[in-house]
């Protein structure tokens, strides 16, 4: 089955062909590092990595570059505010924080989340603040070519004229008259109050660090110059699929798709974005308090828990947060990690010769269901199926049916990132080795309750479960899980 993704600006799935034969080219937007992580940031990141992981499944070679933007008008406020009366002293807050020590305190906050859920390293993570001559460079075109101007009144800002550019509004189907006015520079200078800025000029107040020269005046990029450049650098002027959250559509990536096209580039070839996490039906807000981070929730379930919630619904469909939603999860994920315990100790115990590892596919089902536009809630039935069928065939004692279930359930996990998160696994080699040493002392259990000696039971049982083995006994004997969280 071909691929197919939902394109925005064509509004309709399409079948996707890479631009190079078998290599796939992939920008997704990372993090304006001025604060902690929010899970919309990690939800976005999921999504592509999940992407990511399908595109090479199916034999692709994928480069993935996701940016960081670490110069903008928050990371300057909020540096600034350290050193004033205004601080606020929240938990790892730095006082008298100048604006890149704070912007790298925060990226590396940022990188934790992502390694800690599962989330791979892209091919390249570049920096806003090391792509200015390729900025510069960006901007040039665009005057050459009439689609930007600088500022005349001597503010050092350059402004990208959306009305040079019929298509201007063309990604999210808007016309320019029905525009607000864009909110990120200074209005003077503007030849209409929906121009955006390319260049910012140096203002008096704003730390000499945070300005570069350039042939406008010292100052800096505006924040929708800063991924074309980049973008370009690396993937080229054009490039099989640009991404990001939902509410990057506009003006973000409207604002780049005009001032990159408008330069003469191809660009995205296909532009995907993921939906939004809400709260019992509500945006998330401070205000309203209703937020929920990646770390509260890695507070209350494991990585591979809150990867599973994160990742377990389309990527285009609102994610809803509710009290109970990771308990949910955790139950789901118990379901498959039960079996896999139970499959591996079985497997290893009848047959000496197998082999915990992968076979290399995923069930139809599962490849159908990634096809049609990343449909990660079929392709996670699938597991599930899988799952109970190789339950029902071990309670069977149909052994060739249990491997068969087990390999392809190990090969799902693979390609969903549920094996991947820095917390507990199902590791393969470690969880085959454990099912020989815990059916040694089931054995020896066993024996005990044959020989009535319900001490010597209860004293395995109790060592089982001071290391984290729970041992539930059963019509067809006793079965054993790893306590989880």
């Amino acid at each position: 089955m071909t691929m197919r993704f939902y394109d925005t600006a064509s509004a309709e799935v399409r079948d996707f062909v890479p631009l190079v034969p078998g290599k796939v080219s992939l920008y997704y937007c990372g993090a304006t590092v001025q604060g902690m992580p929010h899970v919309g940031h990690i939800r976005s990141a999921i999504a592509f990595d999940q992407l990511t992981r399908w595109l090479q499944y199916r034999g692709f070679r994928v480069t993935v570059v996701r940016n960081v933007t670490d110069i903008d008008d928050k990371i300057l406020a909020k540096s600034a505010a350290s050193f004033g009366p205004d601080f606020e002293d929240e938990p790892g807050a730095v006082r008298d924080e100048e604006w890149w020590a704070l912007a790298y305190r925060y990226e590396q906050e940022f990188l934790k989340a992502y390694d800690t859920l599962g989330v791979s390293r892209p091919t390249y993570e570049p920096r806003a603040t090391g792509h200015i001559p390729e900025m510069h460079a960006l901007i040039h075109q665009l005057i050459d070519r009439g689609h930007a101007y600088p500022a005349p009144d001597g503010s050092g800002d350059v402004y990208f004229d959306v009305r040079s550019w019929a298509k201007y509004g063309s990604l999210t189907r808007q016309n320019v008259d029905d525009m607000q006015g864009a909110p990120d520079s200074d209005p003077r200078g503007k030849k209409d109050s929906r121009d955006f800025a390319l260049w910012k000029g140096h203002k008096e107040g704003e730390p000499t660090t945070a300005s570069w020269d350039s042939p406008w005046g010292a100052g800096r990029p505006g924040w929708h110059l800063e991924c074309s450049a980049m973008v370009t650098k690396y993937l080229g002027t054009e490039f099989d699929i640009h991404g990001g959250g939902l509410d990057l559509r506009f003006p973000h990536h409207e604002n780049e798709m005009a001032q990159s096209q408008a330069a003469g580039h191809g660009f995205a070839n296909f532009w995907m974005h993921n939906g939004m996490v809400t709260y019992a039906g509500e945006k998330m807000s401070k205000s309203i308090g209703n937020t929920v981070s990646p770390a509260e929730m890695l507070e209350l379930a494991p990585p591979r828990v809150v990867r599973y919630y994160l990742g377990q619904a389309q990527y285009r469909s609102v994610l809803d947060y509710q009290p109970g939603s990771l308990q949910e999860a955790a139950a789901a994920v118990e379901r498959i990690d039960g079996f896999v315990s139970r499959a591996a100790r079985i497997l290893a115990s009848a047959d000496g010769d197998f082999v915990f590892g992968s076979h290399g596919s995923v069930p139809d089902a599962f490849a159908a269901a990634m096809d049609d536009d990343l449909n990660v809630p079929q392709a996670l039935a699938v597991l599930h199926e899988t799952v109970r069928a190789g339950n029902t065939a071990l309670t069977a004692g149909e052994l060739d049916a249990a491997r068969q279930a087990l390999l392809s359930a190990t090969d799902m996990l693979r390609v969903l990132g549920l094996n991947d998160t820095a917390g507990p696994a199902a590791d393969e080699q470690g969880t085959s080795a454990l099912g020989v040493l815990v059916e040694a002392q089931l054995a020896a259990r066993a024996q005990a309750r044959a020989g009535k000696d319900w001490a010597a039971s209860d004293a395995i049982r109790d060592t089982l479960a001071a290391a984290g083995v729970v041992v539930e006994d059963g019509p067809d004997g006793a079965n054993w899980s790893l306590k989880r969280g």
